[in-house]
């Protein structure tokens, strides 16, 4: 347990962020709401966690930290990367939004998913198993993503704000949303609130 507090009070605090690992992208064009970017493929170990937006994530820190330090075969210690994901599964787009619902609410409780990004030098064949079974690699191809950044805040209200922003945004723009979104965490509870790096992130099926 205190290895596991260890990491989080030492991931991605502050300025040491900027040495961290994150997937490759091309930057598209900017607007005053959102980048576009392309995304070159990366493997993620992602993981459901079933809870609250502040709970879910503590729960699925510690299931995913303890593969990367070693909880695999062969008890391979891995550098962190940037940034950590999360999708909530039960999310649901305004009609006017073409996006498709994964709706995994059960009992009153959310379940997410949390994912983090892989070292670019792995691939699915190199990277050490998993010993826990609810943990999944998976490779995400090259995608056209819409990108809404903020510094500050990463609580739930100000997530929801600057999702609807972004949703807004790409469907005044006329662009079709072909994801859910997903938020994108790149420091740690300890880093001070005004110092976060945060993005809203959503797949969109072309640029204009």
């Amino acid at each position: 347990m205190k290895r596991l507090l260890t990491i989080g009070i030492l991931l991605l605090s502050g300025a040491d962020a900027m040495a961290y690992e994150e997937p490759e992208y091309e930057l598209l064009r900017s607007t005053d709401a959102y980048e576009v970017r392309r995304y070159a493929p990366y493997i993620v170990a992602e993981v459901e966690v079933e809870g609250s937006f502040r709970s879910a994530g503590n729960r699925a820190f510690r299931i995913l930290a303890g593969y990367i330090f070693g909880d695999n075969q062969p008890q391979a210690k891995m550098n962190m990367t940037i940034p950590v994901e999360s999708v909530d599964q039960g999310q649901k787009m305004n009609m006017t939004v073409p996006v498709e619902s994964r709706t995994a609410d059960d009992g009153g409780e959310v379940t997410y998913t949390y994912a983090f990004v892989m070292e670019r030098a792995y691939s699915m064949e190199t990277l050490p198993r998993p010993n826990d079974e609810r943990i999944r690699l998976v490779e995400r191809p090259s995608r056209i993503m819409a990108v809404r950044p903020w510094s500050g805040s990463a609580r739930e209200s100000r997530y929801e704000k600057e999702k609807s922003a972004l949703l807004s945004a790409l469907e005044s723009d006329g662009l079709t949303i072909t994801g859910v979104p997903a938020f994108a965490r790149f420091n740690g509870p300890m880093t001070p609130w005004f110092m976060k790096r945060n993005e809203i992130l959503v797949e969109i099926e072309s640029d204009k």
